[in-house]
């Protein structure tokens, strides 16, 4: 907004500042107050000696689509603070919470819109929602995903459910990862239903569960589902993901013996020749680095976690490792789980008594890649050059519900605000410019995808 008068633009930017901040009921205060100001700057503008009408009347129309925008902005911003207010850590990590409170704040959203909305059971109390916009070509639909639930908030060092604004940021847990995304998604369809235009295709916005831990959530909407595209927010830094690595996690277990430290020779100690298990698997993963994905890199190998023996004066008898290993396009997760099966039977442990296993994958993710060829790959493109973003197509190493719905044969895309930089770290935080522009790209994208 323009000002003309120097008084107005510092007690306006005062102003917004405390909306942003502000508790619920002292908004609207603060918005006629906002209101007002708008209202002065358009009476000094019509009063201003001007060449001609036309410049007078494109200062009033910029004035008010202005002010429009500022509280639009402001409004994405509270429904991303309420949406971090609820709780909705995933109950794998924090047994005693789930998504129940958060799909009900969701549910309640879209029929205040007057939107059609409906709930779809995944667990007990813990459904997916579903909102739908009809569509001008009833045989098209775009879904717009993101999921709801959040990682734990053990170590963090803010208040993980009190969201505060500092430095053009939300910080609170889920504002990177994803309730930043679903916000925008949330008021990019309620603004386009309330403008009274018809997108060309049908619309669908979906708030999942359980992408945090299992993907039960994607699993169960993408059954029977029909849809000609799918934009899924993660945290891309608004770059449109159209690959990302896919996840194989499994257990692989040392049986040995037992026996008193003091006569080590009596026993077979597990956790010995599973450190040489460890060394084989890294001198393995070399050739890992000639597998190279134009978008992702090269696929990796990490042994996160290990375990074993009882006490420092007893041989250990047992050892476990879990092993993570991120796949790239072209990589089938059961074919690298037979290959690591295969190498392990080449291990020649130095004594019978110890027995080797490598257990069932425990997670099984496809890794995404999507053709450039793809109308939801173009249509986003030409959305993101036109707000002066980058609209080339990036990968992105992590895993999301997108690839579970590219494997139900919906085109997918990854597009979303915040750095996975930020996403599950102690003072997770967005960029309020991020999801403004979320916003505005989700939008243009439900009006003109077909």
């Amino acid at each position: 907004m323009h000002f003309k008068s120097v008084a107005n633009q510092i007690l306006f930017y005062h102003l917004r500042a405390a909306y942003q901040e502000a508790l619920p009921h002292a908004r609207l205060a603060l918005a006629d107050h906002m209101l007002k100001i708008a209202g002065e700057e358009m009476d000094l503008a019509k009063r201003q000696i001007c060449k001609n009408g036309t410049e007078r009347c494109a200062y009033r129309t910029r004035s008010r689509c202005s002010m429009v925008n500022i509280m639009a902005r402001s409004e994405l911003i509270d429904t991303l603070a309420d949406l971090i207010r609820i709780k909705s850590v995933n109950p794998a990590y924090d047994p005693a919470q789930s998504e129940t409170e958060v799909q009900k704040f969701v549910m309640s959203f879209f029929e205040t819109q007057g939107i059609e909305v409906w709930e779809q059971l995944v667990f007990p109390g813990r459904p997916n929602v579903i909102a739908r916009l009809e569509g001008r070509n009833p045989s098209r639909r775009i879904v717009f995903e993101a999921h709801c639930d959040t990682a734990g908030v053990e170590g963090m060092v803010i208040p993980p459910f009190e969201p505060q604004i500092k430095n053009g940021r939300v910080y609170g847990r889920g504002a990177c990862d994803t309730k930043a995304g679903l916000a925008a998604m949330m008021l990019a369809v309620s603004d386009l239903k309330k403008s009274g235009q018809r997108p060309r295709s049908e619309v669908w916005v979906v708030s999942a569960v359980d992408e945090e831990y299992a993907f039960q959530g994607v699993l169960k909407l993408r059954e029977n589902l029909q849809a000609a595209a799918a934009v899924v927010s993660e945290p891309t830094e608004m770059n449109m993901a159209t690959a990302s690595k896919g996840c194989l996690r499994w257990r692989i277990t040392v049986q040995g013996k037992a026996a008193h430290s003091s006569k080590p020779h009596l026993g077979a100690n597990a956790i010995e020749h599973m450190a040489r298990i460890v060394c084989l698997l890294e001198e393995h993963s070399a050739h890992l680095k000639h597998l190279k994905h134009p978008l992702l890199g090269s696929p990796t190998l990490n042994v996160g976690l290990i375990q074993g023996g009882t006490q420092v004066n007893i041989v250990p008898e047992s050892c476990w490792i879990k092993v993570d290993r991120r796949l790239v396009p072209g990589e089938e997760p059961e074919k690298v789980l037979s290959d690591y099966r295969e190498l392990l039977m080449g291990f020649r442990p130095s004594q019978p008594e110890i027995k080797v296993a490598v257990e069932p994958a425990a997670l099984q993710d496809q890794p995404l890649e999507t053709p450039a060829d793809c109308a939801v790959v173009a249509h986003t493109a030409r959305v993101l050059k036109e707000i002066g973003l980058d609209p080339r197509p990036c990968g992105v190493p992590f895993g999301s519900d997108a690839s579970k719905l590219s494997r139900a044969g919906i085109p997918s895309i990854i597009l979303g605000p915040g750095s996975i930089e930020q996403a599950h770290t102690v003072d997770e935080f967005v960029e309020i410019e991020q999801v403004e522009k979320a916003f505005a790209a989700y939008q243009r994208l439900m009006k003109v995808f077909e």
